[in-house]
């Protein structure tokens, strides 16, 4: 009797599972959700550095990676602006021109550096600074396609102060996902900037 039930019940699982055409395919890959905090801002003011600035309030001033390695007397005043909502940080550094290098010197390196992301770029787009009011010049880089970094920029008085920074997220880059955190981000990039100015 209880033969006849268990081949009973083998033989409709094996016609039911025989009859469903479900194919069974992988979910697309997902990423986690970010939360986005308030876009407020808080003052960088240091004595010892000749500038200030609004960055966004989820910020972090550390020390940066690559202040210890370099040998320029400005660099007390080189930092990263930690991102840690996002996994980034933007990486500013600083010099006096003609300290070590001069305003031609300073201003080829940045361009250098941003060209050195076209082999990995799709596109840049190049946003011209002029804020007579302030004497403040330079450039913003819009970097487009999987380079490490999306954004870059300078600002110069062109005599004494040259100030240049790079957005970095510390994750691989792609694009697609990342593109809603980078327009959040661009948008604090944008107020720092906008907010800067030289203190002496």
């Amino acid at each position: 009797m209880y033969r006849f039930l268990y081949a009973c019940c083998l033989l409709s699982l094996f016609l039911t599972a025989c009859g469903n055409d479900i194919s069974v395919t992988p979910k697309p890959r997902t990423y986690p959700k970010v939360e986005y905090p308030a876009q407020s801002y808080q003052s960088f003011e240091k004595g010892d550095c000749d500038f200030a600035f609004a960055y966004p309030s989820y910020g972090e001033i550390v020390k940066s990676r690559d202040a210890a390695t370099e040998a320029d007397a400005n660099s007390d005043c080189w930092f990263d602006i930690a991102l840690p909502n996002f996994n980034g940080r933007l990486h500013c550094s600083y010099y006096q021109i003609g300290s070590q290098k001069s305003y031609e010197d300073l201003k080829k390196d940045a361009f250098e550096m941003v060209d050195y992301h076209n082999k990995r770029a799709n596109y840049i787009e190049e946003l011209a600074i002029n804020r007579q009011d302030a004497n403040i010049e330079g450039f913003v880089f819009a970097i487009e396609g999987p380079a490490a970094t999306p954004f870059q920029f300078y600002l110069t008085d062109e005599k004494k102060h040259f100030f240049r920074a790079s957005l970095y997220f510390d994750t691989k880059v792609r694009p697609d996902s990342i593109a809603p955190i980078y327009e959040f981000v661009r948008e604090d990039m944008m107020k720092i900037i906008e907010s800067f100015e030289w203190t002496d």
